[in-house]
């Protein structure tokens, strides 16, 4: 049996991330959290992920920092862009690293499901 996917949150907000947390899980999926960019590298660099949510504005490191970072780590690894706001200009900056898609932290979480399964889904043709 293939082991579960592993998806990490990166945000500050703790009730958006743990209601996403929540709804990820319910869905067999592995989650793993950070509430700031610094967090999330040394997470990762310590236990790899299969897809990432991160948020762009953040404190200590913001998304597109954090994004900087991740790439150097995994240039392949699929990352969504979590967003309130439907023009951000940290957006524009984030798809020079290569981002895989958005979430609108408005959207119902049964859009995340689509969005993980599309893009491991296009991920996995690719490799």
């Amino acid at each position: 049996m293939d082991s579960p996917i592993k998806v990490m949150i990166v945000d500050d907000e703790k009730d958006f991330v743990y209601t996403m947390e929540y709804w990820l899980k319910t869905k067999g999926y592995n989650v793993v959290t950070a509430v700031n960019g610094l967090e999330a590298i040394e997470t990762i660099k310590k236990n790899p992920v299969d897809i990432i949510f991160l948020d762009m504005h953040m404190p200590v490191m913001d998304g597109v920092e954090t994004l900087k970072n991740i790439r150097q780590l995994d240039k392949d690894i699929p990352v969504i862009v979590i967003t309130a706001y439907t023009v951000d200009e940290k957006i524009k900056e984030a798809e020079k690293y290569g981002i895989s898609g958005f979430f609108s932290k408005d959207k119902d979480f049964s859009e995340s499901t689509m969005l993980i399964e599309t893009i491991l889904r296009r991920h996995k043709e690719l490799k």
